[in-house]
Formats: structure tokens, C-alpha cells, sequence
């Protein structure tokens, strides 16, 4: 059974900083388009940041410059570095992984739907942003 846990939210004001984990398989760190998307009240799920298995990354416009995906393989983490928060991040974000999508198309199915029928996606973890 696949499981994603994910970690790191909190209350920060405006122009903090967080960074959220995701906990996974060493199987599916390494072999998966990994990712983050967010859902906040009253608004569209938007997919955030994205890394496929070779490195490559690609983000929201609207965190471009401010949120950094990485991964360490290592400790089958996969980690979202976000600074510069503006309230209108405030939002709860999951760790979502599918297979064989590249990171800009893993953008786009976070957005639609979360993930495809073949993904998974965590818990969440609330970010709340003050201003």
C-alpha cells in the first residue's frame, strides 16, 4: 500500500518562510513525478510545484521565485521550501506522485483533478499565512 505523509505546515505571517515534507517509498521517491498541490476554501485546487524522477522541476506562475521543490533520494523525502508567503497561499497542500507524467504535465493534472487514477496523493497539511 502506497502512502504519502506530509509535514511541515503551520502559521507564519507574511513574507515567512515554511517548509513542508512528504514521506514516501524509496521505490516511489525515485520513480515518480512527485509534486505538490493546494486547495483553499472557496478557491480551485491549484497544482504548485512538480519534479519528475530526472530532476526537472516546474511551478505554479504564482510561486515562481519564491517555492523550490527538491527531493533527497536519500531520505525518501520529498520537500517543499517556501518563502515570501503572501496570505493568498494560505491554503492545505498535499504531496501527490504519478507515474510517468512529466513535471509540467503533473502541474496540469494536480490542477484538474489531484492525481490520475494511478496516483496518490497525502493528507494534508494546513499553511496559514497572516497578514
Amino acid at each position: 500500500q502506497v502512502q504519502l505523509v506530509a509535514s511541515g505546515g503551520g502559521s507564519v505571517q507574511a513574507g515567512g518562510s515554511l517548509r513542508l515534507s512528504c514521506a514516501a517509498s524509496a521505490y516511489i521517491i525515485s520513480s515518480y513525478t512527485m509534486g505538490w498541490f493546494r486547495h483553499a476554501q472557496g478557491k480551485e485546487r491549484e497544482g504548485v510545484a512538480a519534479i519528475d524522477s530526472d530532476g526537472s522541476t516546474s511551478y505554479a506562475d504564482s510561486v515562481k521565485g519564491r517555492f523550490t521543490i527538491s527531493k533527497d533520494n536519500a531520505k525518501n523525502t520529498l520537500y517543499l521550501e517556501m518563502n515570501g508567503l503572501k496570505p493568498e497561499d494560505t491554503a492545505m497542500y498535499h504531496c501527490a506522485a504519478d507515474w510517468g507524467l512529466t513535471a509540467i504535465q503533473a502541474l496540469g493534472v494536480m490542477r484538474l483533478q489531484g492525481v490520475s487514477d494511478t496516483g496518490y496523493y497525502s493528507q494534508g497539511t494546513q499553511v496559514a499565512v497572516s497578514s
